[in-house]
Protein backbone atom coordinates (compact mmCIF):
# COMPACT_ATOMS: atom_id res chain seq x y z
CA UNK A 1 0.00 0.00 0.00
CA UNK A 2 1.35 3.50 -0.98
CA UNK A 3 1.57 6.58 1.11
CA UNK A 4 -1.74 8.10 -0.95
CA UNK A 5 -3.89 4.93 -0.19
CA UNK A 6 -3.27 5.14 3.50
CA UNK A 7 -5.39 8.02 4.44
CA UNK A 8 -8.24 6.54 3.21
CA UNK A 9 -7.69 3.01 4.73
CA UNK A 10 -5.99 4.32 7.77
CA UNK A 11 -8.21 6.41 9.70
CA UNK A 12 -7.64 7.65 12.91
CA UNK A 13 -9.85 8.73 16.10
CA UNK A 14 -8.57 11.46 18.28
CA UNK A 15 -6.94 9.18 20.65
CA UNK A 16 -5.29 7.51 18.19
CA UNK A 17 -3.75 10.24 17.07
CA UNK A 18 -2.62 11.50 19.94
CA UNK A 19 -0.74 8.35 20.65
CA UNK A 20 0.78 8.58 17.14
CA UNK A 21 1.59 12.26 17.41
CA UNK A 22 2.91 11.32 21.18
CA UNK A 23 5.01 8.93 19.81
CA UNK A 24 6.32 10.38 16.63
CA UNK A 25 7.59 13.09 18.94
CA UNK A 26 9.05 11.23 22.00
CA UNK A 27 10.80 8.37 20.50
CA UNK A 28 11.96 10.03 17.38
CA UNK A 29 10.72 8.10 14.95
CA UNK A 30 10.88 8.74 11.03
CA UNK A 31 8.25 9.57 8.56
CA UNK A 32 9.19 6.47 7.38
CA UNK A 33 8.18 5.12 10.94
CA UNK A 34 5.06 7.17 10.75
CA UNK A 35 3.35 4.93 7.57
CA UNK A 36 5.01 1.50 8.67
CA UNK A 37 3.13 2.08 12.33
CA UNK A 38 -0.17 2.96 10.13
CA UNK A 39 -0.02 0.19 7.80
CA UNK A 40 0.87 -2.77 10.82
CA UNK A 41 -2.18 -0.84 12.45
CA UNK A 42 -4.09 -0.95 9.40
CA UNK A 43 -3.30 -5.27 9.91
CA UNK A 44 -4.27 -5.75 13.10
CA UNK A 45 -7.50 -4.16 12.02
CA UNK A 46 -8.20 -6.85 9.26
CA UNK A 47 -6.81 -9.68 11.05
CA UNK A 48 -9.34 -8.40 14.19
CA UNK A 49 -12.26 -8.00 11.40
CA UNK A 50 -12.52 -4.35 12.31
CA UNK A 51 -13.56 -2.21 9.72
CA UNK A 52 -11.75 0.81 12.03
CA UNK A 53 -8.24 1.78 13.48
CA UNK A 54 -8.95 1.43 17.20
CA UNK A 55 -6.34 3.24 19.56
CA UNK A 56 -5.21 0.15 20.90
CA UNK A 57 -4.48 -1.33 17.39
CA UNK A 58 -2.05 2.16 17.23
CA UNK A 59 -0.47 1.04 20.33
CA UNK A 60 0.20 -2.12 19.79
CA UNK A 61 1.51 -1.10 16.35
CA UNK A 62 4.38 1.24 18.18
CA UNK A 63 5.19 -1.30 20.58
CA UNK A 64 6.07 -3.40 17.35
CA UNK A 65 8.18 -0.46 15.80
CA UNK A 66 9.81 0.37 19.00
CA UNK A 67 10.79 -3.73 19.28
CA UNK A 68 12.18 -3.56 15.56
CA UNK A 69 14.60 -0.23 16.48
CA UNK A 70 15.71 -2.14 19.90
CA UNK A 71 16.58 -5.65 17.84
CA UNK A 72 18.44 -4.04 14.98
CA UNK A 73 19.67 -0.97 15.46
Amino acid sequence: MGSRQDRPHCQLSAEGTGYLEHAMEEMNFSARAHDCILKVARTLVDLAGSPNIRPNDILEAIQYRWLDRKLFS
